[in-house]
């Protein structure tokens, strides 16, 4: 199957359902794995590698192993680290396209984010996984899709036994847009509609906020 046959409108928080797969508002989740490793690499370079040729890599990179990544490149790197089993994230699938991605895990497996000397004076208890990127295909935009992407992520940690997740999306003064080109990890207020509770500031314009994420009971 090709190309899906276009976007549909995001609920919020709404309910995650399981009749056979994962879906969220229609839309299919899968983990990133081996088994979906060429359609999230087929999303990856129709956005030229994303976010400058990142391939969501940044937020593993502290250390930041730089002589290997360089000799890999960025691609090559982050599918080594999708084998080892330490890079996770929640894919969007329209029919068998994928169109999303939100990436989580432990602070152990993505160590490097924004601030994050600021970030480590303000903890006080240390959260079980991170949301650290989101990406939407630039058909998709402006359709509630990182939602979605977010909702399979939470899906997914409570599948793996749940815990204290946070997230750190930008933080825009009331009124401001700006593209969401540029919002790696959408805006606070997106994240309040999925039940997100507001912590503390960090850096300029972005902010650190939680949930509490209960197992998953099937």
């Amino acid at each position: 199957m090709g190309q899906g046959s276009g976007r549909r409108s995001s609920g919020t928080a709404g309910t995650v359902s399981r009749v056979g797969t994962l879906t969220v508002d229609g839309y299919r989740i899968e983990p990133l794995s081996m088994r979906t490793w060429d359609a999230f690499a087929d999303l990856a370079e129709r956005h030229n590698g994303v976010w400058g040729g990142c391939w969501c890599t940044y937020f593993h990179l502290y250390p930041d192993p730089k002589e290997e990544r360089r000799a890999l490149g960025h691609r090559e790197f982050k599918r080594r680290l999708v084998e080892a089993g330490r890079a996770h994230a929640a894919l969007v699938f329209d029919g068998d396209v994928a169109v999303a991605w939100a990436q989580f895990g432990t602070v152990p497996e993505l160590p490097n984010i924004h601030h994050r000397k600021e970030w480590e004076q303000g903890v006080t208890r240390m959260p079980d996984y991170r949301i650290t990127c989101l990406f939407v295909d630039r058909g998709y935009r402006r359709a509630g899709m990182a939602a979605v992407a977010v909702r399979g992520a939470l899906a997914l940690i409570a599948a793996a036994g749940g815990g204290l997740v946070e997230a750190y999306p930008h933080d825009l003064p009331e009124g401001k847009k700006t593209s969401a080109s540029f919002l790696y990890n959408a805006t606070r207020t997106m994240y309040e509609r999925l039940g997100f509770s507001y912590e503390r500031s960090k850096g300029k314009g972005n902010c650190v906020m939680t949930t509490v994420v209960a197992a998953a009971t099937t």
